[in-house]
């Protein structure tokens, strides 16, 4: 992960920025509405379905592990945005084009109720403020872990930093890899999907576009589960 800055106007930044001590330990959710008693007895009733035996050492725990899960993985619609932005926007006068990228993720398909994972790379030009650097990866995170399809998931990331800076523009490009086409249906194990949302001068201005995609191009390694 990387924060691009001309170098004429790194140390301008890092001067007229604020640094709070900030506690990225801080819990960023609410309190979960999942029924994990319910999800449990699923389990259960899943496992005597495939033919085995909830009741065998193995198993036996195995319905309350994945109930513990659920939670987790799909925390990101419990996430309290006050908690996650902790008062970290600052005003500046900075106004070239901040790239936060290679920030891994890792989702749960809407379809299948599989795993996908990747890389999201992040872009905004300032229009008077700037967010901490640690709080794009949550903001990543926070639309990451739902039930989710990348197409949305990439759109929604782009709005969301679109409506709460109100940038000059946003760029989003995400790049992941399916369980549910590599495990199953056609096992491509190496079909990669990229997606992007492109908002404001990234939409309007190809130049400004082309900018950030040439930054991407630079060290990129291939996705690898």
């Amino acid at each position: 992960m990387s924060f691009l800055f001309p170098d004429d106007k790194i140390n301008h930044l890092e001067k007229n920025m604020p640094n709070p001590e900030i506690n990225d330990d801080v819990e960023l959710t609410t309190n979960s509405d999942i029924d994990m008693p319910k999800i449990e007895d699923a389990v259960r009733r899943m496992l005597v379905a495939f033919g085995e035996d909830p009741n065998r050492e193995g198993l036996l725990n195995t319905p309350k592990r994945v109930a513990r899960m659920y939670p987790e993985l799909l925390s990101g619609y419990k996430t309290d945005t006050e908690k996650l932005l902790n008062k970290a926007i600052f005003n500046v006068t900075y106004d070239d084009m901040v790239i936060v990228r290679d920030i891994e993720y890792f989702s749960m398909c809407e379809h299948h109720m599989l795993p996908f994972m990747g890389r999201a790379h992040v872009a905004y030009i300032p229009n008077g403020q700037v967010i901490g650097l640690s709080k794009i990866p949550r903001i990543v995170d926070m639309f990451a872990r739902r039930l989710q399809v990348q197409e949305q998931m990439t759109r929604q990331i782009a709005d969301f930093i679109m409506e709460l800076l109100k940038p000059q523009g946003v760029a989003v490009v995400v790049e992941g890899l399916h369980l549910c086409a590599m495990m199953r249906g056609v096992k491509k194990h190496d079909a990669r999907m990229t997606t992007s949302t492109m908002l404001g001068t990234f939409r309007t201005r190809v130049a400004t576009r082309q900018e950030f995609l040439n930054h991407l191009d630079r060290g990129a390694d291939p996705l690898r589960i």
